[in-house]
């Protein structure tokens, strides 16, 4: 069909893996009627799950992308991974959406995945729906679970549609008053969140108290409910069992009725030249299109796909490119079915789009066609960040440039997928946010782009900084036969707040360095800041002050300052009482309960601090800890081990804190500075 902007709902369905968030993207689209059955994971068959490791695995590895139509509205679903290792494209696609639909699992109710994806869709100001799948799995505990939710995240929890006959249909309790479900009255249910709707506004309030809900009109209702999405006032709770199809129907019926268009959403969060730019849903305005995700597809090549905030994308358009001058053409526009493109005429504001074979474009690019909007931005999603790191190279000579091509295509799918070279020790490390996360890389590098690699144990992403100001100086001189070279620096240096990264302040005044220097200064102390001063490790938290300094007019040149730049930066750095910094992660290990005790032991062993424990469902417990990630190397071997194989954890990026005197003096003493004898 064809259809505005008004009749688009972008959902994003994202939870803890096994929440059984592909089966409902299969059992919605088989419900709007975009595809004759729904697909099954066991028989590899799901419109979603079509890349063959996905296939193997019998889990989601990247996001998917298809749309149905459903009463006279249509439905972009995207599926997301649930496997904390694959949140860097799960994350990508909060971008794209107005509503986060968070799938739980009603036999295990909320897990660790459940309480980040919440926290990640309200971060970035989306609405959020609750969507109990596996109903029918304990029906008895579905009290207790809605309990547990509204514990989790909020009184603002509430069913808007209830479970009755035992699980086997759905009754709605927003728009309907009576009746009765397996969770208790429909009135009482339908009271709770009409009061909550309603105290959103005082016009509704008091025109609710005056008159009842007979006073208020359909379409007051509906301001109010979508007023409450918007602004975390409300969560609505739905049921549903996507394997028997119970209650799919209903989800879209919501969307339909409730959830917001792409003009009713929440603003996404534009920036043009760092103050905030308000994209506007107007099908005539100027192009404003974001790039949120990038498909390295082996039959119709580099796919970059893309959600249209502003303006109309046809075929034939000349996009631009963030700050490019020169406009690209979009020969095919496409729309994705699962791994599927169908070729459109035209994007929509709020559509999600596809063009196929332009290699500039990159994750994230703004696109455009008014030099208008040249320095428009979005707002960067807070990924976490890849910590786990392997050193690798190929295993064959004469494979490099293939590998460095497979590492860059990767990195381009996955914003969690980092690539780092290190010119010094020429050497290629890939980081990810786990171990799952490398060996599914290392496999795709293998299967998809025919490398054979090696790898050595992970290298860990320590840090320098500094505990104190100090000051530094350095006199660059040299005189070979002809041409001299002399540069002369004095800078100050300070610690900043962790987290910082790096400021470089020009206070030179009379000119003591030329204006023309000032730039090769910095540069030789980024030199420092990327090669480390005392163990080989990027220095960041520092603010670095140049205050004076000398020149030659004949002898002096950007090499000499280069070097007296770096030479100066070094000396105030060994008077600042470096640090090197260690990476410590947030912890959380699933166990029986009978494996507490090894499982607290071993981590104590780990310098760990433990947090806290909590009782899940099934004998099993939570332990929350903090850890530094130098001591988990080799520790799903070890949780395999002390529990028979039943442990599992999931970890996530904290912050940086210094290591033990002990293991930083064993990390200057093994580093062998390479700092050139400028």
């Amino acid at each position: 069909m064809s259809y505005s902007t008004k009749q688009i709902r972008n959902v994003a369905l994202a939870g803890h893996s096994g929440a059984g968030k592909t089966t409902l993207f299969e059992a919605l689209l088989f419900a709007g009627g975009a595809i004759p059955a729904a697909g099954s994971l066991e028989r590899g068959s799901t419109v979603s799950d079509f890349d063959p490791m996905e296939k193997a695995r019998g889990h989601s590895l990247n996001t998917a992308i298809a749309s149905t139509d459903h009463a006279g509205i249509h439905v972009n679903l995207v599926d997301t991974p649930g496997y904390p290792d694959f949140r860097g494209p799960t994350l990508s696609a909060f971008s794209a959406v107005e509503t986060v639909a968070v799938v739980v699992n009603a036999a295990t109710g909320v897990e660790y995945g459940t309480r980040r994806m919440m926290d990640y869709a309200r971060a970035r100001n989306l609405c959020r729906v609750l969507v109990v799948n596996k109903m029918d799995v304990d029906p008895g505990h579905l009290p207790v679970l809605l309990e547990e939710l509204r514990e989790a995240f909020g009184p603002e929890c509430l069913p808007i549609n209830l479970p009755a006959d035992k699980g086997t249909r759905i009754v709605d309790c927003f728009f309907n008053p009576e009746g009765d479900s397996d969770l208790g009255p429909v009135a009482d249910a339908h009271q709770r969140i009409v009061d909550q709707v309603v105290e959103i506004n005082e016009q509704i309030m008091e025109r609710y108290l005056e008159d009842g809900e007979e006073g208020l009109s359909g379409q007051a209702l509906h301001d109010a409910f979508e007023q409450c999405l918007r602004e975390g006032h409300l969560v609505p709770v739905c049921f549903v069992s996507a394997r028997n199809g119970v209650g799919v129907t209903e989800l879209l019926d919501l969307a339909e009725k409730l959830f917001p268009n792409p003009m009713e959403g929440n603003p996404p969060p534009f920036e043009k030249n760092g103050q905030p730019f308000e994209a506007k849903p107007d099908a005539g305005a100027h192009v404003v299109a974001d790039v949120f995700k990038i498909v390295n597809d082996p039959f119709v090549g580099k796919l970059s796909v893309f959600r249209v905030f502003q303006g109309t994308v046809r075929k034939d358009s000349q996009l631009f490119i963030d700050d490019g001058r020169k406009p690209f053409k979009v020969g095919h526009l496409f729309r994705l079915q699962g791994k599927d493109h169908v070729e459109i005429d035209q994007a929509v504001p709020g559509d999600i789009a596809a063009v196929a074979k332009v290699e500039d474009i990159h994750f994230d690019a703004v696109l455009h066609d008014s030099h208008d909007e040249d320095d428009i931005r979005l707002k960067p999603l807070d990924f976490p960040k890849p910590m786990f790191g392997l050193a690798v190279e190929a295993s064959t000579r004469g494979q490099e440039q293939k590998l460095a091509t497979a590492l860059h295509k990767l990195s381009e799918e996955d914003p969690g997928f980092l690539v780092e070279h290190d010119a010094e020790l020429n050497e290629t490390v890939i980081r990810g946010l786990g171990e799952l996360h490398l060996r599914v890389m290392l496999e795709r590098i293998r299967e998809r782009y025919g490398v054979a690699v090696t790898t050595r144990p992970p290298s860990i992403a320590y840090r320098e900084t500094i505990g104190a100001p100090a000051e530094g100086h350095y006199r660059h001189k040299k005189q070979t036969g002809g041409a001299g070279q002399f540069g002369e620096v004095f800078l100050r240096i300070e610690p900043l707040e962790r987290g910082k990264g790096f400021e470089f302040v020009d206070a030179v005044k009379g000119g003591t360095i030329p204006g023309q220097f000032i730039p090769a200064v910095e540069k030789g102390v980024r030199q420092v800041l990327d090669g480390g001063a005392i163990a080989g490790y990027q220095l960041q938290d520092v603010r670095v002050t140049v205050y004076d300094g000398k020149y030659h007019s004949v002898d002096s040149k950007e090499v000499a300052f280069v070097a007296a730049g770096k030479r100066a930066f070094l000396d105030a750095v060994l008077k600042a009482r470096p640090q090197v910094l260690e990476p410590i992660v947030d912890l959380v290990v699933s166990v029986p309960e009978e494996h507490m005790g090894d499982i607290t032991g071993q981590l104590a062993g780990k310098r760990a601090r433990i947090h806290g424990t909590d009782a899940g469902r099934g004998g099993e417990m939570l332990v929350k800890a903090q850890v530094p990630l130098s001591e988990l190397t080799d520790y799903a071997t070890e949780l395999k081990g002390a529990t028979a194989g039943r442990g599992r954890y999931e970890l996530e990026f904290s912050h940086y804190e210094p290591v033990p005197p002990q293991v930083q003096k064993q990390l200057v003493e093994s580093f062998r500075p390479r700092h050139d004898e400028d």
